[in-house]
């Protein structure tokens, strides 16, 4: 992505987000390109740049991913294509862009201390959908959420997790593993999370990383997958008790139905992850 300013990229992104809600509202008309330049308020040839820029997509394909019937589709296929992910050992299954995630949850002891004697970096960074707040330790990744302003009260909320623990700001390393997490061209390093939270509630994420990008699944699949079949309700509450959003990715789960369901940080947001996701899957199958 060409170097722009930060309020050039918010303004850009803004762009994309007014585009996307665009789409959605009017899926089944299938607007043209024009048409959407013209909502948005900009050039065809602009809006097709910077959104395929900022979504990875072009507008029509974007639109392709939108549908109903593709998210039914996917729910329908998500068994098969995950029953082949776990047959092979997700050794190839290209989850989170093709990076090893592993997780690294404290020890009880450690978490009793609430974090005493832990220092915790933190830093907003400008990521393809927004800026995001990221907090992490030496072991790895504690925090990651989209923000729409200053991080002031996401400081302070990760300061009451960990009442113990030294923060020190630092965007410079929180550019970098945006860089990392969100990079053109992934390539196989490794990832750490440093999860807190119940057995059942890591259980849960840890089934949720066996969904790869592109993917979607229903919180009763992911229950069964989890080892918990009856407790779907319990699984939504698991995802909404994730502090590491987008890593740990909640926003591949949809209802039973099809619908894309509600997202912390915006409906619009979680189908551009999902499209976004589905279309890099794609490019990986071409020749």
């Amino acid at each position: 992505m060409p170097d722009t300013t930060l309020n050039e990229r918010r303004s850009q992104y803004d762009i994309v987000s007014h585009a996307i809600a665009y789409l959605r509202a009017n899926a089944l008309a299938q607007p043209s390109l024009k048409e959407l330049a013209g909502h948005v308020g900009i050039s065809e040839f602009h809006l097709q740049r910077i959104f395929t820029e900022w979504a990875g997509v072009s507008p029509k394909r974007f639109l392709q991913y939108v549908t109903k019937e593709h998210a039914r589709q996917a729910l329908r296929n998500s068994a098969d294509v995950l029953t082949a992910a776990l047959d092979s050992g997700l050794s190839g299954c290209g989850r989170l862009h093709d990076l090893m995630v592993s997780c690294e949850a404290m020890t009880p002891g450690e978490i009793r201390k609430l974090g005493e004697g832990l220092e915790i970096r933190f830093g907003i960074a400008p990521t393809p959908f927004g800026d995001a707040f990221i907090g992490w330790t030496s072991r790895g990744i504690c925090h990651f959420e989209f923000r729409d302003g200053e991080c002031a009260a996401t400081a302070s909320a990760l300061q009451a997790q960990w009442p113990r623990a030294a923060l020190l700001a630092d965007p410079a390393g929180a550019a970098a593993l945006a860089a990392r997490i969100f990079a053109a061209a992934p390539g196989h390093g490794q990832l750490r999370l440093v999860l807190r939270g119940t057995n059942f509630q890591i259980k849960v994420w840890e089934a949720l990383l066996r969904v790869a990008p592109g993917q979607v699944v229903s919180y009763g699949h992911l229950a069964g997958m989890a080892g918990c079949p009856q407790a779907a309700r319990a699984v939504g509450s698991a995802l909404a008790a994730n502090t590491i959003g987008y890593l740990i990715p909640c926003h591949r789960v949809i209802r039973e139905s099809g619908e894309i369901s509600n997202y912390r940080w915006g409906a619009t947001r979680k189908v551009a992850l999902l499209a976004w996701e589905a279309g890099r899957a794609g490019n990986r199958k071409q020749p």
